[in-house]
């Protein structure tokens, strides 16, 4: 990332994956394999005399994208402890999996009628979790071990503009929010209703070229 951004810019990408989620994922969700948790946060993992990370605080803007993610069980891996106080970079984390894994199932399925390569779930998983939780951490000037683990995929692994198009503007927007500061996002998305209208326009310019 070139610079951090600032709140109204992470207020702006969060509020449009709210959105692009509830008009064209939540409608046309397939069903899943049931949730299963993901691996304990930092802050309950095994790590005597680690200090405890911030959980997220209460009102925070960043609670639409752990919503979202609620919303995804099947593709939502939260931290398994039942007592709360999770570090809040690792929730962000998971959650921007989980909106990533069920956003690229979901448009690969409306478009091609069939499911993606696992391989392609994955890398969007891994690179959205990388990106968003580090733009998190940067805004709140966070440490997260689980930042290490991440190693994001290269630009190569990951799906373009025309072949998964929710997904892949989630992916560029996230890789340099900053460029976005104070400028309203303008694509081409704004102005479909559904997955179905993503769908013609995709069919649309692959048979004019």
């Amino acid at each position: 990332m070139s610079a951090a951004p600032d709140v109204l810019t992470i207020h702006q990408l969060l509020g449009r994956i709210v959105y692009f989620h509830a008009l064209h994922i939540a409608p046309a969700l397939p069903a899943g394999p049931p949730a299963r948790p993901g691996p304990a946060c930092c802050n309950h993992a095994p790590g005597p005399g680690r200090r405890p990370a911030p959980a997220l605080p209460a009102g925070s803007a960043w609670h639409a994208l752990v919503d979202v993610a609620t919303a995804l069980p099947s593709h939502h891996r939260p931290c398994p402890h039942p007592a709360g106080a999770c570090c809040a970079t690792c929730r962000i984390a998971a959650a921007a999996s989980a909106v990533a894994g069920g956003w690229a199932l979901t448009e690969h399925r409306a478009y091609r009628q069939g499911d993606p390569a696992a391989w392609l779930v994955e890398d969007c998983r891994t690179a959205t979790a990388d990106r968003i939780a580090r733009v998190f951490s940067a805004q709140h000037h966070t440490a997260c071990p689980a930042l290490d683990g991440l190693t994001a995929p290269g630009p190569h692994a990951l799906p373009s503009l025309d072949t998964l198009p929710l997904t892949a503007e989630l992916l560029a927007l996230w890789a340099d929010p900053a460029a976005t500061t104070r400028t309203p996002v303008a694509s081409w998305l704004n102005h479909c209703t559904g997955l179905a209208d993503v769908r013609r326009v995709l069919d649309s310019r692959r048979s004019t070229t």
